[in-house]
């Protein structure tokens, strides 16, 4: 059995107040539409106005939903059609009716409570049989209780059925959704494209044309000694700058998921960090490799920017499944003011939701930062 939370109980309490504003309202509404049955142009009128005011409470419910009893994902606040609201207003009246039936009993109970008491405090009432009327009054406020809960559910029931998106609104909903989910897309791998064309210039090619200045002299150098030390010295150049073209590779592709798991790749990626990492990975079952390639460039790039711009000490990535998806959380200890709308972030972001995933980043200034990466799986 699940206890409603204080909120719930306001929004069911609240659920009641505005199911006799809206029996006032619908009331109104049916004596004003019979009385101007006759005249044509008054009905227009009378149409348009309790469209009005229809969609006036039926915003009051959405938001009373909305932040009470946990529906603001599920309610788009665009406006329905008139007939809806106003069916949507006449279906609550059935929550309403209910709450105030359960919250006239709770008051009952609330005045025998007091009776019993009292009862109790002037002695009428032996210790037995006030230790049974309190077991019966809990027994009973728990189920009190449980039924304002009902009602909560119900309501959004109702406000799921008869406010939520039609089906083909649903669609054109995903439409939009995937439309900007691929143009994030192309413009992430554009940025990768860049970030990959200033690793080589600014780092590889500048490495191979100090080899290449490297081996020339070592060729037109006629003094053995210094011959070998500019080969030598060569021989570390191109060991240094294989590296480089291997950290450039893996940056693009981490190919050793192919062989690893994800958590084991992020341990070697923690060896080389120059912050201390701490990782917990709880996976029953490895993700597929796309979703663990999205969760790996999420934790390196949280990783560079505490290293490089929060000054942190710490950082603990934590990655878990459940309810059918996966999620990571990186923390740090470090300076926060990190930016969703960075380069590095928002390219992150369109990463995750290319695979209709989430990325929410809290970092207040002064610290912690936290980036949940949350991507649907199996």
């Amino acid at each position: 059995m699940t206890l409603p939370t204080g909120r719930v109980v306001l929004g069911v309490a609240l659920g009641v107040l505005t199911a006799l504003a809206d029996l006032v309202f619908l009331l109104v509404a049916a004596v004003a539409g019979a009385g101007a049955a006759l005249v044509p142009p008054a009905r227009r009128r009378l149409g348009a106005a309790v469209r009005g005011y229809a969609a006036t409470l039926v915003r009051l419910e959405r938001r009373r939903l909305a932040r009470l009893l946990g529906a603001g994902d599920e309610l788009p606040p665009g406006r329905t059609t008139g007939g809806r609201e106003v069916g949507y207003l006449a279906a609550r009246l059935l929550p309403g009716l209910l709450g105030a039936l359960a919250f006239g009993v709770l008051a009952i109970g609330v005045v025998l409570a007091w009776i019993l008491l009292s009862a109790a405090l002037r002695g009428d009432v032996t210790v037995t049989d006030f230790l049974l009327q309190v077991l019966i009054g809990a027994i009973l406020l728990l189920l009190n209780v449980q039924a304002i809960a009902s009602v909560g559910a119900l309501d959004l029931r109702l406000a799921r059925s008869l406010l939520g998106r039609g089906t083909r609104a649903a669609l054109e909903a995903r439409v939009r959704e995937l439309a900007t989910t691929r143009a994030g897309v192309i413009a992430a791998v554009d940025a990768e494209r860049q970030r990959i064309e200033r690793d080589l210039h600014d780092g590889l090619q500048q490495r191979l044309v100090a080899l290449g200045m490297l081996l020339g002299r070592a060729r037109r150098s006629r003094d053995t000694e210094r011959t070998y030390a500019l080969i030598t010295q060569a021989h570390e150049d191109v060991q240094r700058a294989v590296e480089e073209l291997r950290e450039v590779a893996f940056r693009v592709y981490p190919s050793a998921l192919e062989d690893s798991e994800l958590g084991e790749v992020l341990g070697m990626v923690a060896q080389r960090s120059a912050v201390p990492v701490r990782i917990r990975c709880d996976l029953p079952t490895r993700p597929d490799r796309q979703t663990e390639t999205v969760l790996y460039f999420v934790a390196c790039e949280a990783l560079t920017n505490a290293a490089k711009h929060a000054a942190a000490t710490l950082v603990t990535i934590e990655i878990e499944a459940g309810e059918g998806q996966v999620r990571m959380r990186v923390r740090d200890d470090g300076a926060g003011g990190a930016d969703l709308s960075g380069r590095g972030l928002s390219g992150l972001a369109r990463r995750v939701a290319a695979l209709d995933g989430r990325l929410h980043v809290d970092s207040p200034v002064g610290g912690p930062t936290t980036v949940t990466a949350e991507l649907p799986c199996g």
